[in-house]
């Protein structure tokens, strides 16, 4: 069931907890904070949209050199470094 309400912040540890299993994840391999912070800056640098598809990317690059904790780090901080030098006047195409 679809609806347009959305998540209340406090329930966001029991949604990820459950995708996660689903998945067939641990909740506890996911670096929320981390996560987080690479899509505000991405948000904030370059565009919304690009927000949750570059932390799709994050997680792909990740689990392709390894999925440990070190290599979402290394993902992470090479997205964050790319959002904070991205130029302002760098449009992005939103499809």
């Amino acid at each position: 069931m679809s609806t347009s309400t959305p998540l209340p912040p406090e329930a966001l540890d029991e949604w990820l907890a459950a995708l996660a299993a689903a998945l067939g994840l641990d909740p506890a391999d996911v670096p929320v904070g981390t996560l987080l912070d690479v899509a505000r800056d991405v948000a904030h640098n370059v565009a919304r949209p690009a927000a949750p598809l570059s932390t799709f990317l994050v997680g792909l690059a990740a689990a392709r050199n390894g999925g440990t904790a070190a290599d979402i780090e290394a993902a992470s901080a090479l997205a964050t470094q790319l959002a904070l030098s991205w130029p302002p006047d760098q449009p992005v195409e939103v499809r």
